[in-house]
């Protein structure tokens, strides 16, 4: 037994050298130089070079005092200092549904790289056994036998290697390695979306919020007036169905854009449910209501060039063109024949007490080529498709880093001019309730030409700033999102994944700003002595200072 292992060792390794001396010979007739074939590791086809992205030195905006280098992007929600949105954010991660979904995509790379390594090693490894009953035919050429019934017993194993000599193994475990870091990256892009379109979801319901108080509040206001104009004419006031008219039309048109952004709110919280991993529901109870958060004027972000770091979506663009560039190496490996050392080794007897004995051994090994002389049209057109389809990955590499320096640069200007834009916003605001509290201060209503017409076009110009106020408002907290988006931000949360903060308890409804005018305007327009309208001769006197909110 010892000696026959022996001699098949010893005639393995004689196939073995000559299988390499040939196989050198060969890499020289291919389209692999040897020198080539041996600095790239013994492998024929390329070997990868990253593809160089085309990154700006510098932001556009740079230069603006808001805008400074460095800041860790792990947390970005932090900076709105809201415990909701922090709870939102961590549920969203914890549940879901399509973050999970990338999750298993990383499973399923990570067990195709599992298959790929283990194609390295012998591909056929089989044990095979049996027993048989025989019976021989007696009327067969060599005539009948003296025992034509016996009994076959059989143990033995199977092994054929492909020989990896064009690296065609190797590269398939590179491309599937790369694959694998795909996955992660695809998974990480999934987080930055999510965790940007729960913050954007969430900052649009404080929005409309906002833009709702600011509708319901003048809608109150101008249903005093108009109940001032209709009885006006009772306390001996000249009036005309002209004021009443406008009047009207002013009141209907601000109810009319409760619906739309009752709308518009309810399709945020809907969107927000299924971030979170939840069937629609009504959030109201449970976010209650506040202002839009605020954040820091400054905002700190990074160099161009570590998008190449930050961003998942350049990552995994990158990594999907190094899996490629191993596939060309793998085309390629099909001009060579491949070597295959196949071998089967066991025993046989007729006796189950001789099977496992040194005469019942049989075995054979050699090595065997295959080559695919006859097909080169076809494996010359897989290498240019492969080449072509690396070329197609590379330029989408490219064109994904140009789209994030984009998506930066978007941000940041609306980040940064939505800011001057709310400041001139917040000062057309304020006057136009300073001209609302001057045509309604006492000395005013009490002439006898008090021009409701012109008050229409105060009070209607004041609901479109106040309503275009708050939209700017929340255009700063989106800008804000879009530039951590932009930066790859929150994807290393999975490194360490903080517990979910508990939801912070409903507050009572934010008081909406103008409250305190609102209620002087009713205490002037609906006094509550006989619940009727002061005549003239009993308005009440001026302040020394004007109603102020």
């Amino acid at each position: 037994m010892e000696v026959a292992l022996a001699v098949f060792r010893h005639r393995l390794l004689r196939q073995l050298v000559l299988v390499m001396a040939t196989a050198a010979v060969l890499s020289s007739a291919g389209c692999t130089s040897f020198r080539e074939y041996v600095r790239n590791g013994f492998k024929v086809g390329p070997n990868y070079c990253a593809p160089a992205g085309p990154v700006a030195d510098h932001w556009i905006d740079q230069a603006d005092i808001h805008v400074a280098e460095g800041q860790d992007l792990s947390r970005w929600w932090s900076v709105f200092c809201d415990p909701t949105l922090d709870h939102l954010i961590l549920c969203a991660y914890r549940q879901n549904l399509t973050l999970r979904e990338a999750s298993f995509r990383i499973l399923e790379a990570r067990a195709l790289l599992g298959i790929a390594r283990g194609e390295i090693f012998p591909q056929t490894q089989t044990a095979t056994g049996g027993y048989q009953r025989v019976a021989v035919s007696q009327n067969t050429a060599q005539g009948p036998v003296a025992n034509p019934f016996f009994n076959q017993w059989n143990f033995g194993f199977n092994l054929a290697w492909e020989v990896d000599f064009w690296g065609r193994l190797r590269r398939a475990i590179a491309a599937a390695d790369a694959q694998l870091d795909a996955s992660v990256a695809d998974y990480d892009q999934v987080l930055v979306t999510l965790l940007g379109d729960v913050a954007s979801n969430y900052i649009q319901i404080r929005t409309d919020q906002e833009r709702l108080r600011y509708l319901r509040q003048n809608v109150t206001i101008l249903e005093l007036v108009l109940k001032w104009t209709q009885r006006r004419e009772q306390v001996g006031f000249k009036t005309t169905p002209l004021d009443v008219h406008q009047t009207e039309s002013n009141l209907e048109q601000t109810i009319a854009g409760i619906p739309q952004l009752e709308m518009d709110l309810r399709e945020a919280e809907n969107r927000l449910c299924v971030l979170l991993g939840m069937p629609p529901v009504e959030l109201g109870r449970m976010l209650g209501e506040t202002t839009i958060p605020g954040v820091p004027r400054e905002l700190a972000i990074g160099v161009p060039c570590e998008l190449l770091r930050r961003r998942p979506d350049v990552r995994r663009a990158e990594r999907l063109a190094a899996a490629q560039s191993e596939q060309i190496g793998i085309a390629v490996a099909d001009l060579y024949p491949a070597f295959t050392i196949d071998g089967s080794f066991g025993w046989e007897a007729a006796n189950a007490s001789n099977l496992i004995s040194p005469k019942s051994f049989n075995g054979n090994i050699g090595p065997t080529f295959r080559w695919n002389l006859l097909n080169y049209g076809r494996i010359g057109n897989n290498v240019r498709y492969h080449e072509a389809r690396f070329q197609e990955l590379v330029a989408t590499y490219q064109r994904t880093v140009l789209q994030a320096a984009q998506e930066v640069e978007d941000g940041l200007v609306t980040f940064l001019k939505a800011q001057d834009r709310t400041q001139h916003l917040e000062k057309s605001v304020n006057a136009a309730g300073a001209a609302v509290r001057d045509m309604f201060l006492p000395t005013a209503i009490g002439q006898p030409g008090f021009d409701f017409n012109r008050f229409a076009l105060i009070e209607q110009n004041r609901v479109t700033q106040q309503d275009l106020l708050a939209q700017s408002r929340g255009q700063i907290d989106q800008g804000l999102i879009l530039v951590y988006r932009a930066l790859g931000g929150g994807w290393e949360i999975r490194q360490n994944p903080p517990e979910i903060p508990p939801l912070p308890e409903v507050a009572p409804s934010v008081v909406p700003e103008g409250a305190e005018e609102l209620q002087k305007l009713r205490n002037l327009l609906e006094p509550q002595a006989a619940q009727e309208l002061p005549t003239p001769e009993r308005l009440p006197k001026p302040d020394n200072e004007p109603m102020r909110p």
